[in-house]
């Protein structure tokens, strides 16, 4: 198995199993605050992730790249100076988003619910605890990127489970103890469930702090190995680095950008065309974008792993080599992200009843059926904006993202007002969809990209998605005269897991027996060679 497979699956497990205990925790969450501490929970946030991002300043993954590109030329050293400096300018950037947010809590309060809403105090102070953590994610952020761009994914990985695992307990602690233990209110205990993320971060330095020092010995013999340094200043470096990173801060905030549009009119279009709210931001955009987001997550860890790699066959000029990289890694898209969202909006309403409930279903439900296949385009434009990167045409994602959110801008009231809250899912996904084909166009009219081996495994993957969702579609059927998943949340929950199973079993199959599988990850799988037998 190729050394860049090795690490995209290692970073996608990780990444993977970060977000899927990510989706987990909404389910108690969810139980004890209801709907609207979720709703709750999703003011604050969107424009944290905003701020995150542009508190980064998109270095993390730019630092990727640099730290890939001057290690492919032998000097570590320079990588080794970004680090320092970086870790810097991290930490003062972190600082003064961690300002702008606290003290411009009340008015984007105000934008969200009204200037006279009941609950502009509760979203002003929700939004003030979640953006403590400001003050250590960028710095955190950063390391990521060094071992990154040092093709070892493994601090990455590890870091954001036990972020994430530790959050996820004081979130979900913190809440139990005021809701249940001390019967305090519902927006006490969001505004802790927010803090969380400041407890995770720290948990996650802790442990990129721990890689650092096992791996400085080993970076130190290769600074001393080294023949040669460019000897750049730290204003050569920065302005290098933010030639890769100036348009990435937009692609940081491209999800959070198409939820804030959702923040400031969702509400307002469906009360202005006489349609109930139910709620209807937090339901699409953080309880179904919660479990939208565990496919999209394979697409996020390929990206991230697949950039050192594309950097540097790029900087050396191997033509025949990028092409193979990029062209197997939108396949292993296709390969796993397209089954992913189809099975998930075939089976929607078993999988929003599993996880909140059965209250609404049919309503919450036809939501989550509208918004999976969003997740498709949100995964492609992730992964073509870092191909975009790796080839140095990132300034051209500044347009396609511009063109994405225009659209969604000035389609989102009017789809509203004629579809309710799926006007808002169709606008995104139109405008996703537009900066992924624009995305696409840049990279085939930049390098010379064979994509018919592209076209052909990813027709065949489209075959066999269409047979496993007729699979899932009848056992659903099946089930369907023994259990009642929309009335009954175990009832969904054997309906999804034999459905889903009998899908991917069946899709597994079909791809192992055809050789998709081999021929798009390089090599014959061995855990299936020992159980399948194939001639």
């Amino acid at each position: 198995m190729s050394k860049i497979l090795k690490g995209t699956l290692l970073l996608t497990a990780g990444t993977f199993l970060s977000k899927f205990l990510g989706m987990i925790y909404t389910v108690p969450f969810e139980n004890m605050v209801g709907t609207e501490g979720t709703d709750l929970f999703s003011i604050a946030y969107v424009p944290y992730s905003i701020l995150l991002s542009l508190s980064s300043l998109g270095v993390p993954v730019a630092v990727s790249k640099f730290v890939s590109k001057y290690n492919s030329l032998g000097d570590y050293e320079t990588g080794q100076r970004m680090l320092k400096a970086g870790l810097t300018l991290m930490s003062i950037t972190g600082v003064l988003a961690f300002l702008i947010l606290f003290f411009s809590a009340e008015q984007v309060a105000i934008w969200t619910t009204g200037a006279d809403s009941a609950r502009l105090g509760e979203a002003t102070m929700v939004i003030q605890m979640v953006s403590f953590a400001l003050l250590v994610i960028p710095p955190m952020s950063i390391t990521r990127g060094f071992f990154q761009g040092h093709e070892s994914m493994a601090p990455t990985a590890v870091s954001q489970v036990i972020e994430q695992i530790v959050r996820i307990v004081f979130l979900l602690a913190s809440v139990f103890i005021i809701v249940q233990v001390l019967q305090g209110p519902i927006p006490q205990a969001v505004g802790f469930a927010t803090f969380a993320a400041f407890i995770g971060g720290l948990a996650s330095c802790i442990v990129l702090y721990i890689y650092w020092r096992k791996r400085k010995p080993y970076i130190e013999r290769q600074i001393a190995a080294q023949e040669y340094t460019y000897g750049l200043s730290n204003t050569d470096m920065f302005k290098e680095l933010f030639t890769y990173a100036g348009p990435f801060i937009l692609v940081g905030i491209a999800t959070p950008l198409y939820q804030l549009v959702d923040q400031f009119t969702l509400e307002k279009a469906i009360r202005a065309s006489g349609m109930e709210y139910n709620n209807a931001f937090s339901i699409i955009n953080f309880l179904s974008h919660k479990l939208i987001m565990i496919p999209v997550t394979l697409g996020l860890g390929l990206s991230l792993a697949l950039l050192p790699a594309i950097t540097q066959s790029f900087t050396k000029n191997e033509k025949n080599k990028l092409n193979h990289q990029i062209n197997q890694a939108l396949q292993i898209v296709a390969l796993l992200i397209i089954p992913a969202v189809v099975g998930l909006s075939a089976i929607a309403l078993e999988a929003y009843a599993t996880f909140y409930g059965v209250e609404d279903i049919q309503y919450r439900g036809d939501l989550l059926r509208w918004y999976a296949p969003v997740g498709l385009f949100l995964a492609l434009y992730t992964v073509t904006s870092s191909i975009l990167q790796g080839i140095n045409k990132q300034n051209f994602a500044v347009i396609s993202l511009g063109t994405g959110i225009l659209l969604k801008v000035s389609l989102n009231w009017w789809f509203i007002q004629m579809f309710g809250a799926k006007g808002a899912i169709l606008a995104t996904g139109l405008g996703v969809a537009s900066a992924v084909v624009l995305n696409f166009w840049r990279i085939f009219t930049t390098i010379e990209f064979d994509f018919k081996p592209l076209m052909k495994r990813t027709l065949l993957v489209v075959i066999l998605t269409t047979i496993m969702t007729l699979s899932v579609l009848v056992m659903r059927w099946l089930l369907g005269f023994v259990f009642n998943p929309l009335e009954n949340r175990l009832d969904a929950l054997f309906v999804l897991t034999l459905s889903i199973g009998t899908g991917g079993i069946v899709y597994l199959l079909l791809a192992y027996k055809t050789t998709l599988l081999e021929r798009i990850l390089g090599g014959r799988v061995r855990v299936l060679d020992k159980f399948l037998k194939r001639r």
